[in-house]
């Protein structure tokens, strides 16, 4: 079977909800990515087989195949077709996974898999609410609610809090994980580590427009985070541990990557970044819903014959505190590996940009620091769990 490779990969800068980026259409915001590909790679346009393209909110200006709309206002011809899916925040972890399946498969040999959010002109459950205000229905299906009887919704609010009472977690060791994400994501936005990633793109606010300045820098990091300032925050629920700033931020993004065959390596002459090397995907519990990238991060090492030692670096998304902790105590990972530049707590969670985000991420880290493999994983909505595993090269 064919091999999967990563020519090129690129990010816009994270923007706060109603920041720098939200006054971007999304449909344009992720064609500026795919141009930064075709730029990145030098690969001729025409040589594209398909978009594959991460979504979470398919509704309002994200709706009509987003992916498709990126196609048209990219410089991609027209001859190009797009679809995008939905894994929840792992949409375009998923969107990697299957173009790496097409160009092994050799029915396709250059594929772009992207992802793109934007929560500000989008927001979060409007493709649920919507809906629900005008008499459509929910999601929640009278043979889900027998089989699950306890649960007349699934929340990741909820899945958040369980899963730190799970495993014992205080609010204080979730506060403390938030912190130090600010930490790193400071400390590698300061040494200029994303710089070669992202994509500056122009500023441009909702209510304002553009702005002149270039936005080239993960807008939601709190240099001057403090553990205190962290505590202080409304917890969502009374009682509980979960709290805004110990959860990821709303964010606008978009990401992607190029991921090529033999014959696409060819076609294009270009030097691979990395290969893939190991692709897993499971369904976990949905009530705790956020568990899964426990059980399947074991399940991809022992596919790829490889021990958690021999990972040299972990992007595990920063959902809520208490997933990569989580994930830590199962796995007896060394933290040190862990999101070492920082996550979404402080980076931002755009949705179904985050996968593609997170594996530019990887991508590029590996690339400075020379360590062989890579890990990727992250819990998504209804209890299921993507892992990638890529190998620098």
């Amino acid at each position: 079977m064919a091999e999967a490779y990563i020519v090129a990969a690129a990010r816009t800068a994270t923007g706060k909800r109603n920041g720098a980026l939200s006054g971007w259409h999304p449909v344009d915001l992720a064609a500026t990515v795919i141009d930064a590909l075709l730029d990145r790679s030098g690969a001729d346009p025409a040589l594209v087989d398909d978009l594959i393209m991460g979504c979470v909110s398919h509704v309002a200006e994200q709706s009509n195949d987003v992916a498709r709309n990126a196609v048209l206002a990219s410089r991609l011809p027209e001859r190009v077709p797009g679809v995008a899916i939905d894994r929840q925040c792992g949409s375009s972890q998923q969107a990697v996974h299957f173009a790496a399946q097409a160009v092994m498969s050799g029915t396709q040999d250059v594929v772009i898999a992207a992802g793109i959010e934007s929560m500000s002109r989008v927001p979060m459950f409007l493709p649920m609410s919507l809906p629900r205000k005008n008499g459509f229905g929910i999601y929640m299906s009278p043979n889900i609610l027998k089989r699950y009887p306890q649960t007349p919704e699934f929340s990741q609010f909820m899945g958040a809090e369980l899963l730190a009472d799970k495993h014992g977690f205080s609010k204080e060791q979730l506060d403390t994980f938030a912190l130090q994400s600010h930490q790193r994501a400071s400390a590698a936005s300061k040494a200029g580590l994303f710089k070669d990633e992202i994509v500056a793109v122009e500023a441009r606010t909702l209510e304002g427009g553009p702005t002149g300045a270039m936005h080239t820098a993960d807008e939601g990091i709190r240099h001057d985070a403090t553990l205190e300032g962290i505590a202080s925050v409304k917890l969502l629920q009374e009682g509980g541990k979960i709290s805004a700033a110990n959860a990821s931020q709303i964010s606008d993004g978009a990401a992607g990557l190029m991921v090529v065959n033999e014959r696409g390596l060819k076609a294009i002459g270009a030097k691979p970044l990395a290969r893939i090397h190991q692709m897993t995907v499971m369904g976990d519990d949905p009530v705790v819903m956020l568990e899964g990238p426990l059980p399947a991060t074991l399940v991809s090492l022992k596919k790829a014959g490889l021990s958690i030692g021999d990972i040299g670096h972990f992007e595990v998304n920063e959902a809520f505190a208490p997933v990569p902790l989580a994930w830590l105590k199962h796995t007896g990972a060394d933290p040190a590996r862990l999101n070492p530049l920082g996550g979404a707590i402080a980076l931002g969670h755009p949705l179904g940009a985050s996968g593609a985000k997170l594996m530019t991420t990887l991508v590029y880290a590996l690339q400075r620091s020379g360590q062989r493999y890579g890990l990727q994983t992250m819990c998504e909505g209804g209890g299921m769990a993507n892992v990638t595993i890529i190998e620098r090269l």
